[in-house]
């Protein structure tokens, strides 16, 4: 009997936990880590996947993941690409400082 494709996002828990989610900085940060992501892999010469499927991409994940797209393995910020100008490119650095910022957080609580 074949197996069918299973859309994984359904087995993805967007939210975390109360009080966790509040305390990590809620919608407002889904938004702006899913937004800087999305400025970061969509370049202005264009790419293969539109901003708006990187941002849905992306904001499908919790915020422990969605932050990850943002850092290195050691937990600092990556470097903002150098197509980001002007306001992109200050989301880029806030979202990138929050990111590692919620790693930190998210480790001392004890979430993955």
């Amino acid at each position: 009997m074949p197996i069918g494709r299973v859309n994984a996002a359904k087995f993805i828990a967007r939210l975390l936990p109360e009080p966790h989610e509040t305390d990590l900085g809620g919608e407002p940060v889904h938004h702006l880590l899913a937004a800087a992501h999305a400025d970061w892999v969509c370049p202005p010469s264009g790419h293969s996947i539109g901003w708006t499927d990187c941002y849905d991409g992306a904001n499908i994940l919790p915020l422990t993941l969605k932050a990850d797209l943002l850092l290195k393995p050691n937990g600092e910020p990556k470097p903002v690409p150098d197509h980001l100008t002007g306001k992109a490119r200050e989301r880029a650095e806030r979202a990138g400082q929050h990111a590692a910022w919620i790693r930190r957080e998210a480790h001392r609580q004890g979430l993955r």
